[in-house]
């Protein structure tokens, strides 16, 4: 669901011309290894096959958004490429002379296959999956020469990129190297008549029509989204970003969800209170983190700001912020994980390896995006150790709601555990969650 980039100027001469200028918008169309236009599912997956209208998009600066405002990403771990409500766009994308996108000064991608028919676009191939094949993605001579977006400023019709780019290697995802990027957490509202800031709300904009504005709000919203009940064929997308993309925002709901979130339970762990414990499933009230931060022993006074991931080895943990809403007062909740198998995942991913157990701990007051191992808060409750196994959700521990609060969890490693995990409510969902009963 990305990784920090070093960003490169382009000469300007017949291959590679980069121009300064504003939002320009345009329509993909596939040509390669796979054929046809680039489509968008509701949730804002990419992908050639669809048949209907082609996709609109808009570039501006090297950052791209579709017609529905949605931050257009590269997903970590396999850098799928998609828009997001709330993600930050990633630079680093540009229209060469000949109107192929490239990113990075690269016009290759890749699809590789969603279904017998139907493809999603990477920039690099999915790894186990033998059909992948390379492509070329056309504006068909619209944008051409747009510019790479070398410098991450901000106007009032573009977002802001808060991630600063550095050009070391991203953390490897298998073994304890640590974060490598540092970003600031900033919360963007996105303001695109005539929808709604509704995750799940788009409008049907022409790519000529698509004129995105954002307003920076200075201030983080203790609030929560909404996931729809998923298809079969379309998916709620969570918002991704690595440690180097800092921003996104939530409206102001409450998850209610009746039906459609797939538990992946074939174990539980009891709680550690006498409480009973609430559902280890996503499938009635249940809170989400507002904020991911991962500290590192090995590089003690970094601060690597906001992730999507949650990183937990020798030297490395990673620190959850929940924002209990007032409404849970005089509830019970619980701290679960959930762990399904990969085959279960639709939209996440993990690498999982060793024996230990992962260390849950209740700190004594919130992390933020400066948070450091060395400033971290301090140790207010172990609430429990567990050794966890692929295909299992576990209840951490069950107590009254703390309504109104900011509760923040850190997760470390026992006895050699190494994980990597994209958070996603997506089916099956993965990571650290709060319910409510």
């Amino acid at each position: 669901m990305h990784s920090s980039f070093t960003f490169i100027g382009f000469a300007l001469g017949a291959s590679a011309a980069v121009l300064s200028r504003n939002d320009c918008c345009f329509t993909l169309t596939a040509s390669g290894g796979a054929n046809g236009a680039v489509g968008q599912l509701s949730d804002g997956q990419n992908r050639i096959g669809l048949g209907g209208s082609a996709a609109s998009f808009c570039i501006s600066n090297g950052a791209i958004t579709d017609s529905s405002g949605r931050g257009c990403i590269l997903t970590a771990p396999t850098s799928q490429f998609q828009c997001d409500t709330g993600a930050t766009p990633q630079s680093g994308f540009s229209v060469g002379n000949n109107g192929e996108l490239e990113y990075e000064g690269n016009v290759e991608f890749y699809a590789c296959p969603a279904s017998t028919s139907q493809y999603n676009i990477y920039t690099t191939p999915v790894s186990g999956q033998q059909s992948c094949t390379k492509i070329t993605l056309s504006t068909g001579g619209k944008c051409s020469g747009s510019s790479s977006g070398v410098s991450a400023s901000t106007s009032s019709a573009s977002f802001v990129q808060s991630a600063q780019s550095q050009s070391v290697p991203p953390p490897s995802y298998v073994s304890s190297s640590t974060p490598s990027t540092q970003g600031s957490w900033m919360t963007t509202a996105s303001l695109v008549s005539p929808e709604t800031s509704t995750p799940a709300m788009h409008t049907s904009a022409t790519a000529e029509s698509c004129e995105p504005v954002t307003v920076t709000v200075t201030s983080t919203i203790p609030c929560e989204h909404v996931p729809i009940s998923p298809t079969s064929s379309e998916q709620p997308a969570t918002s991704q970003a690595s440690l180097s993309q800092a921003s996104y925002s939530y409206t102001s709901q409450i998850h209610t969800v009746s039906t459609g979130s797939v538990a992946a339970t074939t174990g539980t762990v009891p709680a550690s209170s006498s409480a009973s414990a609430c559902q280890t499933s996503l499938t009635g009230p249940y809170q989400t983190p507002h904020l991911i931060v991962p500290i590192s022993s090995s590089a003690s006074n970094q601060a690597y700001g906001t992730s999507y991931n949650g990183e937990i080895n020798s030297t490395t943990s990673t620190i959850f912020n929940f924002d209990i809403p007032q409404s849970y007062s005089g509830k019970a909740c619980s701290i679960i994980f959930l762990f399904p198998e990969l085959s279960q995942l639709e939209t996440s991913s993990y690498t999982f390896s060793g024996t230990g157990s992962i260390k849950f701990s209740e700190l004594s007051s919130a992390a933020s995006e400066q948070t450091t191992w060395n400033n971290r808060p301090s140790v207010s409750n172990e609430l429990n150790t567990i050794a966890i196994h692929p295909g299992n959700s576990y209840v951490v521990s069950t107590e009254d709601c703390k309504a109104g609060m900011t509760e923040s969890i850190m997760l470390s490693s026992e006895a050699g555990l190494s994980l990597n995990f994209f958070e996603d409510w997506n089916p099956s969902p993965l990571g650290l969650y709060i319910t409510s009963c």
